[in-house]
């Protein structure tokens, strides 16, 4: 995953954002582009894009968990995420296209 995103130009903001949802365990169920278990960040980005209030919603989703957006699997919480890197990762998400 790494790799792919060095070889498509990311930023170091960016890939240091990438590192982080690596680290805090995030691509466990997600990716950039592709659907895994939850959503791609992409079409998390392109869902939420322009909305009011989603960089908070999202926040706590991640934090918290929740269902019913995605499909049947809910997301669970991510509890070793402090709200400062929950804000730092849907930021980062919210930039992806």
């Amino acid at each position: 995953m790494l790799a792919c995103l060095l070889t498509m130009g990311v930023s170091g903001a960016a890939m240091a954002n990438a590192d982080l949802a690596k680290a805090k365990n995030c691509m466990a169920c997600h990716s950039v582009n592709n659907k895994i278990v939850g959503p791609s960040f992409k079409d998390v980005a392109a869902k939420y894009a322009g909305q009011k209030g989603a960089e908070d919603k999202l926040v706590q989703k991640v934090m918290k968990g929740g269902g019913g957006v995605w499909g049947a699997v809910p997301m669970p919480a991510n509890t070793q995420v402090s709200e400062a890197e929950a804000r730092t990762l849907v930021k980062w998400i919210m930039t992806l296209k």
